[in-house]
């Protein structure tokens, strides 16, 4: 067994390549490198999201808390509330974060390759993107 007390790792903040917005995540994993998975708890400003990006190996994001935006490219942008659990496929291009006016807070685990890698960066999600047609509208 082994205990990660709060306050071990310190909340990481927001990378301006990274996001748009305040966004800031503690991990959460208490994993060996072996295991080759990462978590972390996402907490998102109102109209904060994450650039585009890719997972090789997919991700799954669980909304605690707020109300979030995400979407993968080409397709319209989704609504997520709390209790909804979104999975992005391996090499899905997608954004995910907060609604333009509530925060949004979400858990997302990934498998990382045999490299450690988990994402691959793309450019910024542009305010134009961010405002697109939503699904069911």
């Amino acid at each position: 067994m082994k205990v990660i007390r709060s306050g071990q790792r310190p909340t990481q903040v927001s990378r301006p390549t990274w996001f748009t917005g305040d966004v800031s995540w503690d991990r959460v994993d208490a994993f060996p490198p072996e295991a080759r998975i990462e978590a972390a708890y996402v907490h998102f400003a109102p109209g904060a999201r994450t650039a585009w990006h890719t997972h090789e190996l997919g991700q799954s994001i669980w909304v605690t808390e707020g109300e979030g935006l995400c979407q993968r490219d080409g397709q319209p942008i989704e609504r997520i509330f709390p209790g909804d659990c979104v999975y992005f496929e391996p090499g899905e291009r997608h954004w995910h974060g907060a609604a333009p006016d509530r925060l949004m807070v979400h858990l997302a685990i990934k498998p990382t390759d045999a490299d450690g890698v988990t994402f691959e960066l793309d450019d910024l999600v542009t305010d134009e993107e961010y405002g697109g047609p939503r699904a069911g509208a």
